[in-house]
């Protein structure tokens, strides 16, 4: 089942807890203002953005949010995402897979990122016209990505990626810069950064350390195998960028955030090997998908389960 998103930065609040519901205490309620008051039970949130300097939290409320698996999203001046607050997991085989995680041979490593690679290549071509020049690059490229992709295949198809999603004008030329403040890196950067939140709290639930990763490797970095499963999913905030640009809006208002936080409702298909296509929402899936690395680990073999958006609309 899918876990709700929510997000509180139109007014300052206070976040309390109730009976194991989350309160949502507007500025200027009472005490007495009880069936004003928003509530929504714990264990049905998945996570929770704030970007309200004003809002105060209880102990309670941060304990009893954690319990449940969700995790906490703080962002700063910059409306962009500045800390997680992750659960600790509970699970029963934690142990175990902590330690197949850390036993991770190098070739199932390499036959991983392989696959996470070519994946994101080949999302990134269905983001373009499949009669342009860009998309039959990207989808030749996707062939020529070579074990743990030593040639850097991944680089080349960015380069060819980002000039066809975005394409240059006269006064405008786009280039991908992390935490430059321009309308498209911005909201590129947020929408990012709640997907990496909502993957890392999968990667807990399954019983895996966000820190280990398969490719990304940085002492500083809490989120490395985050960074790695995120990989073939950016091309799914991509496409909500540019059609947010292509709207005219190029802000990180509230309208624009609660767009980029429906990507964890978006329909998605998981094709386990020899069954039925599987539909339903990234949220969920992106717990068979942390799942499945974790059977990997075990297993020794590649068996990730990526979602795939499914498209309902065109543009």
């Amino acid at each position: 089942m899918a876990r709700r998103t929510i997000e509180i930065s139109a007014e300052r609040a206070h976040l309390a807890i109730e009976n194991n519901q989350l309160l949502i205490i507007r500025d200027g309620q009472s005490r007495r203002d009880l069936e004003m008051r928003q509530r929504i039970a714990c264990e049905d949130l998945g996570l929770v953005v704030v970007d309200h300097r004003e809002v105060t939290y209880t102990h309670a409320a941060l304990a009893t949010l954690a319990e449940h698996g969700a995790a906490l999203v703080v962002c700063g001046n910059d409306h962009l995402p500045a800390a997680i607050m992750l659960p600790i997991s509970s699970h029963t085989e934690q142990i175990w897979r902590i330690q197949d995680q850390i036993d991770c041979s190098k070739v199932l490593k390499k036959q991983l990122w392989t696959t996470l690679v070519k994946t994101k290549i080949k999302a990134q071509a269905e983001n373009l016209a499949p009669d342009t020049p860009a998309h039959r690059r990207l989808m030749q490229m996707v062939h020529e990505v070579k074990s743990n992709d030593t040639t850097n295949v991944e680089a080349q198809a960015a380069r060819v990626y980002w000039q066809a999603l975005f394409p240059p004008k006269r006064d405008f030329k786009f280039k991908r810069t992390p935490g430059e403040r321009t309308p498209h890196n911005s909201l590129l950067d947020y929408g990012y950064t709640v997907l990496r939140a909502a993957i890392a709290r999968a990667l807990v639930g399954a019983g895996l350390m966000p820190a280990i990763g398969i490719h990304h490797a940085n002492r500083s970095n809490a989120f490395c195998l985050a960074d790695d499963l995120i990989e073939p999913l950016r091309p799914m905030i991509d496409r909500r960028v540019r059609r947010i640009i292509k709207s005219g809006r190029q802000y990180l208002d509230q309208e624009t955030k609660a767009e980029l936080l429906l990507t964890l409702t978006a329909s998605v298909n998981i094709t386990p090997v020899s069954t039925e296509p599987t539909l339903g929402p990234l949220d969920a899936a992106l717990v068979r998908y942390a799942a499945s690395l974790a059977k990997s680990y075990s297993t020794g073999k590649p068996e990730l389960l990526i979602p795939v958006e499914v498209f309902d609309e065109a543009e």
